[in-house]
């Protein structure tokens, strides 16, 4: 039995920040890649980060230099630390989970959780 949660959406400004947790159940999450995305209305499904097995990180151009992904093992979570966020950062964001390795394609992860939505608004 395997369950992924996001935590930690809202609302916020323009220019503010906002930490995302993702926490696990049923799996270790340092053995696998946690993935990113986020939906807004109208647009497709992007990937905005990842964080692998191994530690290898990736950003997607639009936030590189304002997102951090990070792992803390001792509590199971992947946290994306969002900073100098924009009004186009409006959207759903998921975090999905898949053995070791990184991949662009959500339809590469096998478990996801709910979502946690973000709006930058003033």
């Amino acid at each position: 039995q395997v369950q992924v949660v996001e935590s930690g959406g809202g609302l916020v400004q323009p220019g503010g920040s906002l930490r995302l947790s993702c926490t696990a159940s049923g799996i270790t999450l340092d053995h696998y890649a946690i993935g990113w995305f986020r939906q807004a209305p109208g647009k497709e499904r992007e990937r905005v980060s990842c964080i692998s097995g191994t530690g290898y990180t990736a950003y997607s151009d639009s936030v590189k230099g304002r997102f951090t992904i990070s792992r803390d093992n001792a509590k199971n979570t992947v946290s994306l630390q969002m900073n100098t966020l924009k009004p186009e950062d409006t959207a759903l964001y998921y975090c999905a989970a898949r053995p070791t390795f990184c991949s662009v394609s959500g339809k590469d992860y096998d478990y996801w959780g709910q979502g946690t939505r973000v709006t930058v608004s003033s």
